[in-house]
């Protein structure tokens, strides 16, 4: 097939002014990069983290850390599965003729819907009554529909992958079908939690019931693993977002010109946080390794989504920091500090994770340097319990991802490159 839309050639993102037979994408295409579609995709998301990040610092700095961590669990990993949901699709069939673009915006506006949903949730699981889902559901099912579409498309024009295709659609419409019922329906709020844990479940074995005994999709490796990296990196944004939130009101004098040490030390600690954080996820080449263990492809695809929790949830602690130096916020500086460390934590003890698991390798050094850093974010709790400012805490909290980049760079680097040859990937 000649279409550049396959190839990779130049002028593989030109639309087509006719339908591309959605036949599989070659896994092995030279190439192979996230077009500009999938990035237009991601900035809705960028929408529903940011509010999601948002909704979750408001409410810790109120003190309801408990409602707080609920919440925000539940809506990353909403937005998780419905943009892995896309992200691997597109690898396996995007096609970016004009059919798949307008069900790509159809998708886009249920992004968009989802994300006006989520302070209402928010606010009802802070107020303890029924869990408000509706909105989020609407979205979420727009979502799906598009999605079903695009599925059905690729069953009937793509026989090898026909009943990956129809079981895609039958296990979505089952899910979706649930989600419905249990928004708008007044349920117990145990039982919609417990109702929203199976269908969880069932959102997270999908690929599984689906793929498993069909050979899977013609997903690229290099190209899923690219796209996971954007997605981390628009989700560090809101380390940028956090710390500006963090800083504004910081500045003495209303025009910006007037630095008090605290808007000195917030910028410092957020950027430098937030880039230690980029630092570490782009040590590990996780393209090369899925073109080796495709097996392995369940396992990152959602093995990210407490790395991304982790890292969202570093963004929205800047900002909590941000709120109690401005005196708006109701609680210790000891729990300030423990809300920026927990998900700076989290999002290291993944990054190690996932990369053990997907070498199935351990090395002695890795657990050196995960107690260094955990000494060092236990260090900065420490120091807020004994009274430390809150800007010397954020910039110890800072050097903990360093902890990570020194290691790798003067050492680690070396014991990854063994780890990789053993499987031909050096």
């Amino acid at each position: 097939m000649n279409d550049p839309q396959h190839t990779g050639e130049p002028g593989a993102h030109a639309p087509s002014r006719r339908l591309v037979p959605m036949t599989g994408r070659d896994p092995e295409e030279h190439g192979r990069v996230s077009s500009p579609l999938e990035l237009l995709f991601d900035l809705t998301f960028v929408v529903a983290v940011g509010t999601a990040a948002s909704q979750f610092a408001e409410m810790v700095a109120e003190g309801h850390a408990g409602q707080a961590v609920i919440a925000f669990v539940l809506a990353m990993f909403a937005i998780s599965v419905a943009w892995i949901s896309f992200s691997w699709f597109a690898s396996a069939f995007a096609t970016d003729d004009w059919l798949y673009r307008a069900l790509t915006m159809v998708q886009m506006i249920g992004v968009v819907v989802f994300s006006l949903g989520l302070p209402a949730m928010f606010h009802s699981i802070d107020e303890g009554g029924h869990l408000e889902l509706r909105a989020m559901v609407i979205g979420y099912v727009v979502m799906r529909i598009a999605m079903v579409l695009q599925w059905w498309r690729a069953a009937r024009e793509s026989p090898p992958f026909h009943d990956v295709g129809m079981a895609n659609i039958r296990w979505t419409v089952i899910a979706q079908a649930g989600w419905i019922v249990v928004a708008f329906t007044k349920l117990p709020t145990a039982a919609v939690f417990v109702a929203f844990g199976v269908l969880g479940a069932l959102e997270l074995v999908l690929p599984v019931l689906t793929q498993g005994s069909a050979g899977g999709t013609p997903w690229h490796p290099h190209h899923v693993a690219e796209r996971y990296g954007l997605f981390a990196i628009i989700t560090l944004g809101e380390g940028v977002v956090g710390t500006v939130a963090s800083s504004g009101d910081l500045l003495g004098g209303g025009d910006g010109t007037h630095w008090t040490w605290n808007a000195i030390a917030v910028v410092i600690a957020g950027v430098g946080l937030t880039f230690g954080m980029w630092w570490t996820y782009f040590m590990t080449p996780f393209g090369d390794i899925l073109v080796h263990r495709r097996g392995r492809g369940y396992l990152f695809g959602y093995g990210h989504i407490p790395l991304f929790i982790g890292i969202a949830g570093a963004g929205a602690g800047l900002h909590v920091a941000g709120l109690y130096m401005e005196h708006h916020a109701k609680i210790s500086g000891t729990a300030v500090v423990l809300a920026l460390a927990l998900p700076v934590g989290l999002y290291l003890l993944m990054v190690y994770l996932l990369h053990t698991l997907l070498l199935s390798a351990t090395d002695r050094f890795h657990l050196l340097l995960l107690s260094l850093t955990l000494a060092v974010l236990l260090t900065a709790t420490l120091l807020a319990a004994t009274g430390a400012t809150i800007s010397v805490c954020l910039l110890v909290v800072m050097l903990a991802p360093f902890i990570t980049v020194i290691g790798y760079e003067t050492v680690g680097h070396r014991h990854q490159q063994r780890m990789l040859e053993e499987f031909g990937t050096g």
